[in-house]
């Protein structure tokens, strides 16, 4: 192999590091962005049971819940 076939190769070896790489930062970014939505949905439930007791026990002490 002469050094332009050397050359070449070792540059193509680096291209597909590359990519390959920038494939797992992406699959990285892609799993923490899906655990943001999932923590997200979670906590709204968890605001929205809260506030769904909260107006229950409204009611409750002003007697609108008979």
């Amino acid at each position: 192999m002469n050094n332009n076939q050397s050359a070449s190769f070792q540059a193509g070896q680096a291209k597909g590091q590359a990519e390959e790489k920038g494939s797992q930062l992406m699959d990285k970014a892609s799993d923490v962005a899906q655990s943001a939505q999932n923590s997200a949905q979670q906590a709204g439930q968890q605001m929205k049971a809260g506030a769904q007791g909260a107006a229950d026990a409204a009611k409750d002490a002003t007697g609108m819940n008979k």
